[in-house]
């Protein structure tokens, strides 16, 4: 791996670099805030928000020009089946969104980072602004992109409830992401205490995207280094990192960070879940005595709904039937098959327990 920090001016260095050379880029760029006058915390002190020199512009006319810029530039560099990732708020991200379709970018989703610790709005004049937006996207609709699909099940801890998560239960990774912002000691002061950057993201934010949509040995791209969080989280997982940023003490602070973060060897930097797990099946499992034949199969709710037979099918509503097709008729779904795996639940030790989790414990169990 490497981790290569470049202190410079974005569009300069971007020129220098090869194209079709990384694999992902995360992109925060200015916000273009256009903040104006003092704005007072409710206990009368002086809010702070992104007054920097950096995101200051003449006209929307200029911010385009900006963006459509550095757009192009990393619209170049990025490989043909690479990623892109940008983050901005409700002042840029729609022109943000705007230049990169007119570029040629095909967008794959956006998400929502909702922000579970926002800042309030002091003047109770609007809604608190509570979320940012990400927009994912890649070189064309053919790029044939990374995406970990259970890797992001495996990070989604937002839609189970934690009995559920424990037991193995999974559910797809949606687009609202609740993830507090950055606080506590990953927010990195200056000398007076201050924060150093007035927009520095969470290193839980820059972990799932990176885990998500590229692969260990990949390289990472974040053409707006600020305090270098990006390459923290590559580093963490396995990927290089290039760094552009302009403002030298960003550079000297962000470059200590990666130098303290080391490499995490998981299952989730390897991208485990995603290898395809070896197929066993409810025959094998009962002859195993991690099923037995005559017991209880449940919904979520604890309701009966059938039994299990010798062979591995479900006796149900008078009828033996494959758990799959049983599954879609007790849920009342006009789909004639769902996963059963997704749906069925056995008694273990007096506790409803899904039986994906029996069948992970059956597979670990070979593995020994």
């Amino acid at each position: 791996m490497f981790h290569k920090i470049i202190c410079g001016d974005i569009l300069e260095e971007l020129k220098k670099t090869e194209s079709g050379s990384v694999d992902l880029i995360f992109a925060d760029p200015p916000y273009w805030m256009r903040t104006d006058g003092v704005l007072k915390r409710v206990e009368g002190t002086n809010y702070r928000g992104c007054d920097d020199a950096w995101d200051n512009f003449d006209s929307l006319e200029s911010y385009e020009e900006f963006t459509r810029s550095w757009l192009k530039e990393c619209y170049r560099v990025l490989k043909k089946d690479g990623s892109f990732w940008v983050i901005g708020g409700m002042q840029c991200i729609y022109t943000v969104g705007a230049i990169m379709q007119q570029l040629g970018f095909w967008i794959i989703n956006d998400v929502i980072w909702h922000k579970k610790n926002p800042t309030p709005n002091f003047l109770g004049t609007r809604l608190n602004n509570s979320h940012e937006t990400l927009i994912w996207a890649t070189k064309g609709r053919k790029s044939r992109y990374t995406f970990h699909y259970k890797t992001a099940k495996e990070l989604n801890v937002d839609t189970v409830d934690a009995e559920n998560y424990a037991h193995g239960v999974r559910k797809q990774l949606g687009s609202v992401w609740r993830i507090p912002v950055c606080q506590g000691s990953e927010r990195l002061k200056d000398e007076a205490g201050n924060k150093l950057h007035s927009t520095q993201k969470p290193e839980e934010l820059l972990l799932r995207i990176i885990a998500i949509s590229s692969s260990i040995g990949d390289v990472v791209l974040d053409p707006f280094g600020g305090t270098m969080t990006t390459a923290v989280a590559a580093k963490k997982l396995g990927r290089s990192s290039v760094m552009i940023e302009i403002d030298p003490l960003y550079c000297e602070m962000g470059q200590k960070r990666v130098d303290a973060a080391e490499f995490e060897d998981t299952p989730i930097a390897r991208a485990d879940f995603d290898r395809k797990p070896e197929r066993v099946t409810m025959s094998e499992m009962i002859a195993a005595g991690s099923f037995a034949a005559g017991e209880d199969f449940f919904l979520k709710d604890g309701s009966k709904k059938a039994t299990l037979l010798e062979d591995g099918r479900l006796y149900f509503e008078g009828e033996a039937r494959d758990m799959h097709t049983c599954a879609a008729l007790a849920r009342g779904v006009q789909a004639s098959r769902l996963n059963g795996f997704d749906v069925w639940y056995v008694l273990r030790e007096g506790n409803l327990v899904p039986i994906s989790a029996v069948r992970e414990e059956y597979r670990n169990s070979k593995r020994k």
